[in-house]
């Protein structure tokens, strides 16, 4: 009999043993950290200048040789524009000043279908840079190998007097806003901008605005269209605006950029 209950008081134990072990193996597994993003670009202006960028997109028609478009200014970039400015395409019928791509140790980082990216940034915004009611885009997205897109644009609208700042699903059907927020009160100070993409026919986006004091918008939304069409999707920054607005929003103007930031995961 003591043979028989030692026999089963091992069974017992074995028994609840084996639950605990599982418990055991769950638990470990439910607190493994999904993988951190990674840090993929942060060029500094003094020693990168303009080699952090793949390049640059301003007077293509080399009609003004004598004018600056994208220089860095002290410890941030900045763009100028012109209201006589006329890009190369559209037929005269729109401006460019951009920074196109992203460089680090001399190779170009390229967003892919089932990545998703942060970029993230600090941006100041003067009187001088309108909303338009036709478009104006201060950043964008495209795909270089078709110049497909732009797939998601941070814009400058206008509808009356009143004027906001948008992040736009603008290739997805209906080029809803991502995120939406007032622009008057973002204007001439350092605001940070955050915008992260899932990239894909089915992606996402996401926009996160902070004026210095508060989060002024942080918005997301699913099923954008950004794909990499085979080659890969690539940011750009500056101005690109149509000229058909008032030509009371189409003047002299610029905006400045620091701190860029690219974080590849999630």
């Amino acid at each position: 009999m003591a043979g028989r209950r030692v026999v089963l008081g091992s069974i017992a134990l074995a028994a609840v043993g084996a639950p605990l072990a599982i418990a055991e193996k769950w638990a470990g597994a439910a607190t493994v950290a999904p993988r951190a993003a990674q840090l993929r670009w942060s060029p500094d202006p003094a020693t990168d200048g303009l080699h952090a960028f793949e390049g640059i997109e301003a007077d293509r028609a080399n009609k003004h040789p004598g004018r600056r478009y994208v220089y860095v200014e002290g410890d941030h970039y900045r763009f100028d524009i012109y209201s006589d400015d006329r890009d190369s395409t559209g037929g005269g019928d729109r401006q460019r000043t951009e920074s196109k791509g992203m460089v680090s140790g001399g190779k170009p980082l390229k967003m892919r279908n089932g990545e998703t990216w942060r970029i993230a940034y600090d941006l100041f915004l003067p009187t001088t840079l309108h909303g338009t009611s036709k478009f104006t885009h201060i950043f964008q997205t495209k795909t270089p190998a078709t110049n497909g897109g732009p797939w998601v644009t941070l814009s400058l609208s206008r509808n009356g007097s009143g004027e906001r700042l948008r992040l736009r699903a603008f290739s997805t059907p209906g080029s809803p806003d991502i995120g939406s927020t007032d622009l008057a009160p973002l204007r001439n100070k350092w605001i940070s901008v955050e915008i992260t993409l899932t990239i894909g026919a089915k992606g996402a986006g996401r926009l996160v605005v902070h004026d210095g004091t508060r989060t002024v918008v942080d918005s997301g939304r699913s099923g954008v269209n950004i794909p990499d069409q085979g080659d890969y999707v690539r940011p750009k920054w500056g101005i690109y605006r149509s000229v058909e607005s008032a030509s009371s929003d189409i003047i002299d103007t610029h905006l400045l950029i620091r701190n860029y930031r690219a974080y590849q995961g999630t």
